[in-house]
């Protein structure tokens, strides 16, 4: 699997901005379902040039969902998806999600 198949996206919200900056220095990615730890680090190591310490995953059950219409209440569920925390090594950033 090449490494831009194996990172979708980085996941923005203020709980991640939060884990990005100080000591912590963790970025989150939704990833590829079928991708491990040991791609998800060389992805990022790849397409970055920095350095990752550390990788954990989660797997982000569906969540129930409803929308209202003429006809009724239609029920469903949200995707589920992997999301990958990337630990790097201290003083390094990736810009390109720092905006620098």
């Amino acid at each position: 699997m090449r490494a831009d198949q194996v990172i979708i996206e980085p996941v923005l919200t203020e709980k991640t901005n939060g884990m990005r900056g100080g000591e912590k220095n963790k970025y989150t990615f939704r990833v590829n379902k079928k991708a491990n730890k040991v791609q998800i680090m060389e992805a990022v190591k790849s397409l970055f040039s920095v350095n990752p310490e550390k990788c954990s995953i989660v797997n982000v059950k569906a969540k129930p969902r409803s929308s209202r219409t003429k006809s009724g209440i239609r029920a469903g569920n949200t995707a589920p998806w992997k999301k990958a925390i990337v630990t790097l090594a201290k003083g390094e950033t990736i810009d390109v999600i720092e905006g620098v």
